[in-house]
């Protein structure tokens, strides 16, 4: 059976991880040898699409055509963009979703179709490291994700190619990796604080059942916030001189520079930097990390609200530990700020980067396999479910943190005489005015036998599955008519819209495939140019100049096939150069050994141990083939 996989879809970096042969968690590497993906892509006008630290280091130079922290748009309208967004990004906000223009402004993307390529990429991974494409897999989800979220993180993963078999809540996640692994018994609080979300989750670990008390948090609360309030000080106070409005680019590259002082007053307790700007701005960079903690001080008081609340709807006054998910969670204020909430310390001996992924692939390989028989997940709803009546106040159906899967039916009648339709508006949220909370679905029920007011009877039922994701029913009890929905959100993609692209996706795979390779032997090829260039710098004298000759027009012929589209002839003319140089690199490296023994006796190295340090690593960058 294929092996199931879990993913950390995160506002920063994501991440896929998977239970190895001995039924252990394991993070993948899968950016550049490493196993954070940052969640960053880049639309070329030419149609290309780079994921992850590269597409991150085009993000200063091409702010508008790289998305970064999409999660953050996930299942959200027009209304919901931020000021700080609208000055980086262009929409369209013709429609209900949300879409960014890219490439140039040749294409329109949705978040979830972002999204896609981030999944797509962990998933081509995980196919890489097993050999074969991946089974089912699980993908976390911040736990105060409301429905419209959830069901675009799904659609996401459904465009990616992924049997998606759950959502499960990132606090819930890291609590069954923290307690499989620690066999903890009693209360624990997870206190997630991502790049761009905020949850808090207050969980009974018992005897193999993982029961989620209370959650609470912010969707778009993390240490992005912390990074823009870095960032507008810095251009306030950094630049020779004052900008009123600076440009995406100028904007992009400021926060990227605030990002790498924040982690580096992780540590230190002082920076002086000089950073380049677009424009040919320079910013002067003074700061401790008490005035850095000053600064953010605001954002990290606004994790108080919701976290105390998750205690008293946990009914719990004192948990028996608390476990940091999240890489802003590695603040020293953040960290602090956790102990005075909960008056002990936090414990910090997991890495909170990768804790959230490796529960992922517990529960995957839980219901993919029937891995782990001993575990028993118990999430909770974040949000309550409820239905707008006359006067539009909202009857709460479902309430928040009730254990999910979750169902109710509660009876409604008729407001006036020979009333014949009931418009059923779902909304979700804690206000008690169906304006205040966010709108759901609308549907009518039809057929209603036409009697007086408050005499026809008709009860409305919701029901929660595993996922959080909701289905609605309304029923005339006299007559027996019903209509049944699955609450697609508005700000979802419509199912044609999510088969088309299914259908795109297959008919464009073996050009995609091509390109891929194409893109990757390119690189290849460029770094072998680059290490022969530096080796004739420095070792030139090694070759007659006809040998020269012949390895330049290997190099030339290399050259021009990487300028081409056939990613095997970029292939070949690689394995032509390094035929080509193999006895260059052979005398390079004779002629390095002996000039590390000459003045020496044989006898002198007879009981020495391997040379390690600056001489090899010379050596190996040098090396031209």
């Amino acid at each position: 059976m294929p092996r199931a996989i879990g993913i950390d879809l995160g506002t920063t970096n994501s991440l896929v991880a998977l239970v190895d042969e001995r039924n252990r968690p394991q993070v993948l590497p899968v950016d550049e040898g490493r196993p954070l993906l940052p969640s960053a892509v880049f639309y070329a006008p030419d149609g290309a699409v780079e994921v992850g630290a590269a597409a991150r280091r085009l993000a200063p130079e091409r702010p508008v055509d790289t998305i970064l922290s999409v999660k953050r748009f996930m299942g959200r309208g027009p209304g919901d963009i931020r000021p700080e967004d609208r000055g980086i990004y262009r929409f369209d906000e013709s429609g209900a979703v949300v879409r960014l223009e890219v490439g140039g402004g040749a294409r329109k993307v949705t978040p979830i179709e972002v999204s896609a390529e981030i999944l797509r990429r962990l998933r081509r991974h995980a196919a890489d490291a097993l050999g074969e494409a991946p089974g089912g897999c699980v993908i976390t989800v911040p736990a105060y994700f409301d429905d419209a979220q959830r069901q675009a993180t799904k659609d996401a993963g459904r465009l990616a190619g992924l049997d998606v078999l759950r959502l499960l809540n990132e606090p819930t996640a890291a609590a069954l990796a923290y307690g499989l692994d620690k066999r903890a018994q009693g209360t624990f609080a997870v206190y997630d604080l991502g790049g761009g979300t905020f949850d808090v989750s207050i969980l009974r670990l018992d005897a193999g059942v993982f029961e989620v008390l209370s959650t609470g948090g912010d969707t778009h609360l993390g240490g992005d916030d912390f990074d823009r309030v870095l960032a507008r000080k810095l251009l306030a106070e950094g630049l020779a001189q004052r900008i009123e409005d600076p440009s995406p680019g100028v904007l992009r590259a400021t926060v990227a520079a605030a990002q790498r002082i924040r982690e580096t007053l992780t540590t230190e307790e002082a920076v002086e930097a000089e950073v380049e700007l677009p424009e040919g701005l320079r910013l002067t960079v003074r700061l401790t990390r008490a005035e850095l903690e000053a600064l953010i001080q605001p954002v990290v008081d606004r994790t108080t609200g919701p976290t105390r609340d998750a205690l008293r709807d946990a009914r719990v006054a004192k948990v028996d530990g608390v476990v940091l998910v999240g890489g802003a969670t590695r603040t020293p204020l953040v960290r602090r700020h956790v102990r005075e909430l909960f008056g002990q310390e936090p414990l910090t001996d997991l890495d909170p980067d990768t804790v959230v992924a490796l529960g992922a692939a517990v529960q995957a390989d839980a219901l993919e396999r029937g891995g782990r028989e001993d575990v028993l997940l118990l999430d909770v709803i974040p949000l309550s479910l409820g239905v707008e009546m006359m006067g539009g106040v909202v009857e709460k159906i479902i309430l928040r943190n009730s254990t999910i899967p979750a169902s109710a039916t509660q009876g409604f009648t008729t407001y006036a005489d020979g009333q014949t339709g009931m418009v059923v508006h779902v909304v979700q949220g804690e206000r008690e005015l169906a304006r205040d909370c966010r709108s759901l679905a609308r549907f009518t029920l039809k057929g209603i036998p036409p009697m007086p007011a408050g005499i026809a009877r008709v009860e409305i039922s919701y029901a929660v599955d595993a996922d959080g994701i909701l289905q609605v029913s309304a029923r005339e009890l006299t007559t027996g008519i019903e209509q049944r929905i699955q609450v697609k959100p508005t700000y979802g993609l419509t199912e044609d819209e999510v088969e088309q692209m299914l259908v795109e996706s297959i008919e464009h795979a073996e050009e995609d495939v091509s390109e891929r390779f194409l893109r990757e032997w390119r690189v290849e090829g460029d770094r072998i140019v680059s290490a022969l260039e530096t080796a004739f710098g420095m070792d030139g004298e090694l070759l007659t100049p006809a040998e020269r000759a012949r390895i330049e027009e290997k190099i030339a012929g290399l050259r021009e096939a990487m300028a081409g589209s056939d990613f095997l002839a970029v292939k070949a003319w690689i394995e032509s150069v390094d035929a080509a140089t193999k006895e260059f690199a052979e005398r390079r490296m004779n002629k390095h050994i002996a000039k590390a023994m000459s003045g020496h006796r044989v006898v002198e190295f007879a009981d020495q141990p391997p040379a390690t340090g600056s001489k090899d690593s010379d050596l190996e960058s040098g090396e031209g083939g």
